[in-house]
């Protein structure tokens, strides 16, 4: 299933919010230096999906806030 993802790092709270089916905010602590942001966000949707690490993948937007991931 891919999902579309808005990124806010650097938030004061971390969290997931589903828009619809397909949509998401995700907000993380960590800064979007060195791709810490998108690790973050990578473990939060596997958390939220209750899904392993190794089934969530960063399609592409890797330096935009605008984000396709892919759960398996």
């Amino acid at each position: 299933m891919k999902i579309f993802v808005k990124a806010k790092p650097s938030a004061k709270v971390a969290g997931v919010q589903k828009i619809d089916d397909l949509n998401y905010i995700v907000a993380v602590t960590d800064p979007p230096k060195d791709g810490k942001a998108n690790i973050a966000i990578t473990k939060a949707l596997a958390e939220y999906f209750a899904v392993p690490l190794s089934r969530v993948r960063l399609i592409s937007g890797f330096s935009a806030r605008q984000k396709t991931f892919e759960i398996l």
